[in-house]
Order: structure tokens, then C-alpha cells, then sequence
């Protein structure tokens, strides 16, 4: 049995041992970028020996000037089709066709000489950035595009790896690497706002006799207080899969887990309702550290006379708030602060498909 490579090590080996080669034989001269970025646990570095089983082995992406795309793509991919090996550090080059049966995944499936159908993808920056963002890269940025881009692609943007760069496809990548300071602000007070709309409920719905919904409602501000973390220590967040493994990366995450898995284990509402306390106060800490704001209290208190321990009252959302200097961001926060698309929605469909955006950045026009 071989041993597991990680996909972007590989990657990394394939473009420089494989790719290459032919690039330099046949097509001399000619301007490029490669890559590894966009979609695929291998580009967060979460890949492992299961993510072998659909969408993963040797693969790049080649970037091309918009002229020499239209007149290179194919030559290239046949190319590269004649010319590579059939396998490589022990894993097939060559893909079955998309299953449509099962989202178009494609398996490696052995052969044993070429052509290859292989998974060296052929695109132009712009090309790549319109499909997978739904944003032109000769506009300017701005608040709307920022509260509308997923984090989950955020991330995958950023993460990855440049491995052939004549083209400045790290500068575009730069464009991206976090959102600007008010954006960030504005996320942040929205974070804030989310918890004090939901944490009094918790205690609520238990003290009700309804612990099923009263820990439903101590899980969804577990991950406003984990997404909250993100935003702190700016981080993009990934999809629900990585959510978790990404989260033990921060810095915060070891002193706050415990307090975390207090909440989702327990079986009563006052046992959750010490779990989150403890995360509360953490995380208020944590935010006084940022020292973004004036200080602020870091312990909660009862929610309006009733008891039930609340930290979100103490003023943090609106602190925030008032730091934000971008007329635009103002204008955005001055109306409810319904956050940005990860916020408002975890619809898969939603946050993948970029067709979307141009109606949600409505909601920040």
C-alpha cells in the first residue's frame, strides 16, 4: 500500500515533474501561472487518505493570457493528454468522465498507456475569478462584494499554492487575502449581534421544560461564538466540513474548546448555560485584546431583570459600529445588522453558486 500524499505536495510535484516539461517542450516561450486553488480539501491542507476516493490525484491549473487562451487552451490539454505519464508517485493521472449520477465526481481510474484524461486545467485569471467569485477583477472592490463572497471561497483563494508565476496571479490572489478594516468592523459588530439575539433564548426554551430546543439554540451560538473567532483572529472560515478542524488551529481554540464542549454536551440548560458563560467572558477578553474599541466589560449579566446570563448587553456590537469611518460601510451598518452572506445564509447551493451574488449585493446597494 503506498504511502498518503498530501494533494498539494503532489500537486506541487506533478506541475514541476510532469507539467512542466511538455509546457517547456512544446509551448517555449509562452507566459504563464500555475496553481492549485479554488475547490478541493487538498487546497485547505485537510486532505486525507479517504479524499482519495473522488475529485483528487495528480492535478494543476495553468493560467494563459486572454489572447494566448484562445489559441493555446486545446493544443495544451491534448498535449498534455499524448505526453503524460499514465500514472505518477503511484497514483493514476488518468480521470474516469464526471459521473452525473453523483454531482459529476470524477474517480482516477487506471490505465495502461494514453491518452490521458487527465485534470491539468486550462484557464485565464479573469476567467477563473468571474466563474468561481462572480466578480471581474478590472472593478474595484467594494463593501457589498466583500458582505457577498463566501468565506468558504475566501479561503480557498487565498489557500492552496502558486507554484509558476509570470502572469501576477499572486498579486490578484493579494486582492483577497482579508477584508478591509471597516468590513472587518461591520462583520464583526454583526457577529456580536447575532449572539444577543439568541442567548437569552437559550435558557428560555430550557427553563420552559424544552431542552431539545434550548440545546439547539446553545449549538447555534457555539458556532456564532467559533465564527466570531474567525472574524478576531482573521481567518476565513471554511464550509461546515472544516469548520471544526479549522477552528482548533486558532489560537484561542485551545483555552476555548472545553468551554465549547461543555455547551454541546450538556445535558440541562443551566449546565449549558455555564459553558457558555465561560465562553462569553473569553471571548469579550479577546475583543478588548483586539483593542479596537474602548475596554468593555468581560463578565455577563441577567437579561433585563430575568435569569438568564447574557454578555452581548455589555455593547459590543455597538462599539464596534462607531469606529467604522467608510461612509459606504456607515450607511450599511446603520440599518439592521444582518451581517454578510455567511451570516444570513448557510444554503449550500447559495453560498456555491456565484450566479447568486448579483442579487444578494442588492441587499448592500
Amino acid at each position: 500500500m503506498k504511502d498518503f500524499i498530501p494533494g498539494i505536495k503532489l500537486a506541487r510535484k506533478f506541475y514541476q515533474e510532469a507539467v512542466r516539461p511538455v509546457l517547456e517542450s512544446d509551448f517555449s516561450g509562452m507566459p504563464y501561472s500555475a496553481a492549485l486553488i479554488g475547490t478541493g480539501s487538498e487546497v485547505l491542507g485537510f486532505d486525507t487518505e479517504m479524499s482519495t476516493d473522488h475529485h483528487w490525484g495528480p492535478r494543476a491549473m495553468l493560467f494563459l493570457r486572454e489572447s494566448d487562451h484562445e489559441y493555446y487552451a486545446n493544443a495544451i490539454t491534448e498535449s498534455l493528454r499524448q505526453k503524460l505519464p499514465v500514472s505518477f508517485c503511484g497514483y493514476s493521472t488518468n480521470y474516469s468522465e464526471p459521473d452525473p449520477r453523483d454531482h459529476h465526481v470524477q474517480h482516477l481510474q487506471v490505465i495502461e498507456k494514453g491518452p490521458v484524461n487527465h485534470r491539468v486545467e486550462v484557464r485565464t485569471i479573469r476567467g477563473f475569478f468571474l466563474d468561481y467569485l462572480g466578480f471581474e477583477l478590472d472593478q474595484a472592490l467594494e463593501p457589498p462584494d466583500w458582505l457577498t463572497f463566501p468565506e468558504q471561497k475566501l479561503r480557498t483563494i487565498i489557500a492552496g499554492a502558486v507554484y509558476h508565476d509570470e502572469l501576477g496571479l499572486q498579486a490578484v490572489r493579494d486582492r483577497f487575502k482579508y477584508y478591509p478594516r471597516d468590513v472587518w468592523l461591520y462583520l464583526m459588530a454583526c457577529g456580536w449581534n447575532r449572539i444577543g439575539q439568541e442567548e437569552h433564548l437559550m435558557g428560555r426554551a430550557g427553563l420552559a421544560g424544552d431542552e431539545l430546543g434550548s440545546a439547539l439554540i446553545g449549538s447555534r451560538l457555539v458556532r456564532d461564538l467559533m465564527r466570531l473567532c474567525f472574524l478576531m483572529e482573521r481567518q476565513y472560515a471554511p464550509y461546515p466540513k472544516w469548520f471544526g478542524t479549522a477552528f482548533v488551529q486558532l489560537i484561542c481554540a485551545k483555552v476555548l474548546s472545553p468551554s465549547l464542549r461543555r455547551v454541546q454536551f450538556a445535558k440541562t440548560w443551566a449546565k449549558r448555560e455555564q459553558g457558555l458563560t465561560e465562553a462569553y467572558q473569553l471571548v469579550a477578553a479577546m475583543h478588548n485584546a483586539l483593542e479596537i474599541t474602548e475596554p468593555l466589560p468581560t463578565t455577563v449579566r441577567d437579561f433585563f431583570g430575568r435569569p438568564f446570563k447574557v454578555i452581548a448587553l455589555q455593547g459590543f456590537a455597538e462599539a464596534l459600529c462607531s469606529r467604522i469611518i467608510d461612509p459606504k460601510v456607515q450607511r450599511i451598518a446603520n440599518r439592521h445588522l444582518i451581517g454578510g452572506i455567511d451570516m444570513i445564509s448557510d444554503n449550500t447551493d447559495i453560498l456555491s453558486d456565484p450566479h447568486w451574488r448579483p442579487i444578494l449585493r442588492d441587499l448592500f446597494a
